[in-house]
């Protein structure tokens, strides 16, 4: 063996030995940004993109660099799809549902009435076919999507007067994040879909009588309590919604396998962090805003009974009018249908037993 041949295969032992695979740290550096739909002051919804850019970072010995951008610095907070189809930036994190105006499928990307839980969504997408379809569904725009973020099933939101019966939801102007507006209007209520961000000015001047965002945590610090006193659960819209993160075909098709890899890595992870800070910080601000006056109350069986009636009708509807809705939409049912018989007999009933336990 001659002296260079040596000092190479020295050198490739002295990397494998270190545990540092020399793929990663011999990619080019880059620097991309992601926009948020989300305003910064949401730790656990907006930074899911701090979560993922750190994660990024620290994969690839910072050389690929995401900055992170909240709902407005760069585009509006429902302007993310077209400035990742477009290529004005690279990334975005966002909720899909918000475009249903462009397509109702985008929603089943994210939560519909009466759909999923968050462990069947995730089971869905990386199982099942969710995620499959999703892409093929997401290519006509040039995007690549993953799963980024989960909230866990969420309140029903916040109310000036009481809600006592399917009556009281008619012409009630009415913050409803996606796809559930779809459903509610047919109850009669009209529905306004407003960024997180500007909820609260819209209650407080009346502009709207009720709004739902996610749950305690967020809606604490949104200060939602301060302007209307009713909170309602279950939010039957969102029993799962996921959040995702866009990004660029064309910028996703230069990246390396081993940035790729990287890319779908820090997703996941930040995928379960987000469910994770929801699920333990909602329990103590939801015993805060209860020390606070709030009245909590179950939506009347009436207005669940309508709710899913309306629900099933507009799935029928689309399942005739939109050929890329139904494809996804009876893949998507056909699962919904089995989790829920396996989760009645385990989760369910595990659950049932324990809330009504003294612990």
């Amino acid at each position: 063996m001659d002296r260079r041949s040596a000092i190479k295969n020295a050198g490739i032992l002295g990397v494998l030995a270190s545990g540092v695979a020399p793929a990663v740290h011999a990619q080019a550096a880059m620097r991309w940004r992601i926009a948020s739909s989300f305003p910064k002051s949401l730790d656990t919804i907006f930074g899911a993109v701090e979560v993922f850019a750190k994660k990024v970072s620290d994969m690839t010995g910072g050389k690929f660099v995401i900055t992170t951008h909240a709902a407005g610095e760069l585009m509006p907070a429902f302007g993310v799809l077209d400035g990742v189809s477009n290529g004005t930036v690279e990334m975005a994190h966002t909720a899909p549902y918000y475009f249903f105006g462009k397509d109702p499928t985008y929603a089943l990307d994210c939560a519909i009435p009466f759909g999923m839980n968050s462990r069947q969504m995730t089971a869905w997408m990386y199982e099942g076919n969710g995620l499959k379809l999703l892409r093929e569904f997401y290519a006509k725009v040039g995007i690549v999507n993953f799963p980024m973020g989960n909230t866990g099933a969420q309140m029903g939101g916040w109310y000036r007067k009481e809600i006592k019966s399917v009556a009281d939801i008619k012409g009630l102007k009415f913050r409803i994040g996606g796809f559930g507006g779809k459903v509610i209007e047919r109850l009669g209520a009209v529905p306004q879909n407003i960024p997180g961000g500007e909820i609260y000015q819209a209650l407080e001047k009346g502009t709207i009588d009720a709004a739902e965002w996610i749950g305690p945590y967020d809606d604490l610090k949104l200060g939602f309590n301060k302007v209307a006193p009713n909170y309602y659960y279950p939010g039957w819209w969102e029993g799962g919604p996921q959040l995702s993160t866009y990004i660029n075909q064309k910028a996703y098709d230069s990246l390396s396998n081993e940035y790729k890899a990287i890319i779908e890595a820090a997703a996941a992870y930040a995928h379960t962090d987000m469910q994770a800070k929801y699920d333990y910080k909602n329990p103590p601000a939801l015993k805060t805003l209860v020390s606070q006056g709030v009245k909590l109350h179950p939506f009347p069986k009436d207005v669940m009974a309508a709710s899913f009636k309306a629900a099933m009708e507009v799935y029928a509807e689309l399942n005739a009018s939109n050929p890329a809705w139904k494809k996804i939409y009876e893949d998507f049912a056909t699962y919904r249908r089995d989790a829920n018989l396996w989760f009645r007999f385990t989760e369910a009933g595990f659950d049932d037993f324990m809330q009504a336990q003294k612990l």
